[in-house]
């Protein structure tokens, strides 16, 4: 296997360029992006994160946030699938970080060319990692089966691995939430092709169906109770997902700014004798104003990933933070996206134009837990304790 220096190493401009050259064509195909995967593996990227003692190159998550920036500034659907299976190398290394190796063979067997997927999320489940729908049924030796259904199983068509959960109701001691990694060719597992939507098309994140698939007590990470907890697999899962999901969209408005900068500076203006648009003054304020914004954007996610690095203490205020900063930068990268296409021009509404796929692409960050009002729960509750009942109770 090729080891490489840093991340420069692993993306570097020409890769970049192939995958923007082919982004557009797989989103109008909804296909997937095989030829990305490819090339992403061959590169090494698949194993960036795995400690250099297992056979990886050992980047930090701060390092693979700028990465996974550029990777979506070239397609972003690429990106978001990726990220799925870089959150649970993620996690491997945050467990690992903790003295707990109860993972590592998650990073030994991304090492071997493995590739992981998130089976976490549930149809009108907004518990999200704190309770599922699903089933987990212990076989008596530790190993457990899972029964239920998984949406936006990002990779689709090619996880090889299923990080998932259920709940275990069988014990006396009440449910417990049961994590564990399922294997592809299990014959309870079934990938529906039921992907079309409006953007993130080329990410195929289908549905996944389990039906009482295996997974042995060596792949059995977690049987905990439901609800919020600092456990560090939960946290790990928490912070890596949060931290990941900011950079792709940050990756994707950074990438709109400089789309709309280029268009600008073509456009011209008939009423002012053939100026650049980009002497308007009403456009260079809203692409100055859009870039400001995401400017914010830049050091929040530098300082939050290194802290997850570092496993510094914030305390009761690291969930509610974390979420925070994939609130903002997703909405924030919403926006920017915007005012990009509103100074781009008609032209950007075209599905041939690429702002016109970064916005589509943009609006899924809305759909990614933590959603805004969880996030301001969270930080109402954070500052003003839960909601007292009212009114009273007499005597």
């Amino acid at each position: 296997m090729t080891t490489h220096a840093g991340p420069a190493a692993y993306l570097g401009d020409d890769l970049l360029e192939r995958i923007r050259g082919r982004a557009a064509r797989i989103d109008r195909e909804n296909g997937f992006f095989d030829e990305d995967l490819d090339e992403l593996r061959a590169a090494g990227y698949l194993t960036a994160m795995v400690p250099a003692d297992l056979g990886g190159a050992g980047l930090t998550l701060q390092q693979l946030t700028l990465e996974q920036m550029r990777l979506a500034g070239a397609a972003p659907a690429t990106a978001l699938a990726v990220n799925m299976h870089h959150v649970w190398v993620g996690v491997a290394n945050t467990v690992r970080a903790h003295g707990d190796s109860s993972m590592d063979f998650v990073l030994e067997e991304a090492a071997a060319g493995e590739v992981f997927g998130f089976g976490i999320s549930e149809a009108g489940n907004d518990l999200v990692l704190f309770g599922s729908s699903s089933q987990a049924e212990p076989d008596g030796a530790g190993g457990y089966r899972f029964t239920g259904t998984k949406i936006f199983t990002s990779l689709s068509p090619a996880w090889t691995r299923l990080g998932t959960f259920g709940t275990d109701s069988s014990g006396e001691d009440g449910p417990h939430s049961v994590y564990g990694f399922v294997r592809r060719d299990d014959p309870g597992v079934t990938v529906k092709d039921d992907w079309d939507t409006l953007g993130m098309r080329a990410s195929q994140s289908c549905t996944t169906v389990l039906e009482q698939a295996y997974a042995p007590a060596d792949r059995i990470v977690r049987r905990i109770p439901p609800g919020p907890t600092m456990d560090p697999f939960v946290f790990g899962i928490f912070a890596n997902f949060e931290v990941l999901l900011a950079s792709v969209y940050t990756g994707i408005a950074k990438r709109a700014v400089e789309v709309a900068t280029q268009t600008v500076g073509r456009r011209t203006s008939l009423k002012n004798n053939g100026a650049p648009y980009s002497n308007d003054p009403d456009i260079r304020w809203r692409l100055a104003d859009a870039a400001m914004a995401l400017d914010g954007i830049y050091p929040q996610l530098e300082l939050i990933a290194r802290d997850v690095d570092t496993l510094a203490d914030r305390g009761s205020l690291w969930m509610p933070q974390l979420s925070a900063v994939k609130s903002r930068a997703t909405e924030t990268a919403l926006r920017v996206v915007e005012q990009c296409i509103r100074v781009s021009g008609g032209s950007s509404y075209f599905s041939s134009s690429e702002l016109s796929r970064l916005y589509r692409d943009v609006l899924a960050g809305i759909f990614h837990p933590s959603d805004d009002e969880s996030v301001h729960g969270a930080w109402a509750n954070a500052l003003l304790g839960p909601v007292v009942p009212w009114p009273p109770e007499e005597g």
